[in-house]
C-alpha cells in the first residue's frame, strides 16, 4: 500500500541499517529522517511523507522540475495507485524537458501508462533480477536529448504492448483503493480484443 508513516525512514536510522555507509551521508539522512528536510552547502532536500497522489499536485502546482525521477513504488498488483496513467502523467509534468525518469518495473501497463504521458520510453539493463528497467524521458524536436540517444525498445518489448498486459491503470480521480483500481482494469481486460501475453510469449519463445 501507500506508505504514510513518518517512522519508517527514522526507523531505518534508528536500526542501524544505514552503518556500513560514510559518516557524512549517515548525518544527512538522519536530518532528512527526523526534521524532514536539510538545507546545507551542496544539497538542499526535503521529504514528503503522505499519499504521493496529493503530494504530486502539491509539487506541480509549485513549479519544481526534476533533473531525475526514480519511480520506486510496490509492484503493479501490490501498489496500483501509483502506476496509473493519471498518477504517471502528474508525475511527467514535475520532470524537466531534459530529465529522466528511471523505474524498475518492466511491466507493459507500466510503459503504457509512461507512453500516454508523452514520455519516449527505453530499456536499461538488468540489474541484480532477470529483467529490464525502464528509462523514459521526454521526446525532444530539432536537437539530439539523452533519451534520444538510448536504444529504442526491442521489437518484442513492443509487441507486448499491443496485448492485453498493457491495458494500463486507472485511477480518475486519483483517490480511489487499490481494489477499485485493480477491479476497474480486470473489466477492461475481459472485453479487450488484444493479444494475451500468453501468445505473445509462445510467440517469441519459439
Amino acid at each position: 500500500g501507500l506508505e504514510l508513516n513518518p517512522i519508517v525512514p527514522q526507523a531505518a536510522i534508528t536500526d542501524q541499517l544505514c552503518d556500513s555507509w560514510d559518516e557524512k551521508y549517515i548525518k544527512i539522512l538522519t536530518q532528512i529522517a527526523f526534521a524532514h528536510q536539510i538545507h546545507i552547502d551542496y544539497l538542499q532536500a526535503t521529504l514528503l511523507i503522505g499519499d504521493a497522489r496529493n503530494l504530486i499536485l502539491q509539487v506541480h502546482e509549485s513549479g519544481f522540475q526534476a533533473d531525475a525521477i526514480f519511480l520506486d513504488p510496490f509492484s503493479p498488483p501490490q501498489c496500483p495507485q501509483l502506476w496509473t496513467v493519471e498518477f504517471i502523467q502528474k508525475v511527467s509534468e514535475c520532470l524537466h524537458q531534459n530529465g529522466l525518469l528511471a523505474t524498475y518495473s518492466c511491466a507493459a501497463a507500466v510503459r503504457t501508462a509512461l507512453l500516454a504521458a508523452g514520455l519516449v520510453v527505453s530499456s536499461t539493463p538488468p540489474i541484480g533480477r532477470r529483467t529490464p528497467g525502464t528509462i523514459a524521458g521526454h521526446p525532444k524536436h530539432g536537437e539530439e536529448s539523452t533519451i534520444s540517444s538510448l536504444p529504442p525498445l526491442s521489437q518484442a518489448e513492443a509487441e507486448h504492448l499491443r496485448t492485453r498486459a498493457a491495458i494500463p491503470y486507472r485511477d480518475p480521480s486519483l483517490s480511489d483503493t487499490a481494489a477499485m483500481i485493480l477491479k476497474r482494469r480486470q473489466e477492461e481486460i475481459q472485453v479487450s480484443t488484444l493479444e494475451s501475453s500468453s501468445q505473445w510469449r509462445k510467440r517469441w519463445r519459439r
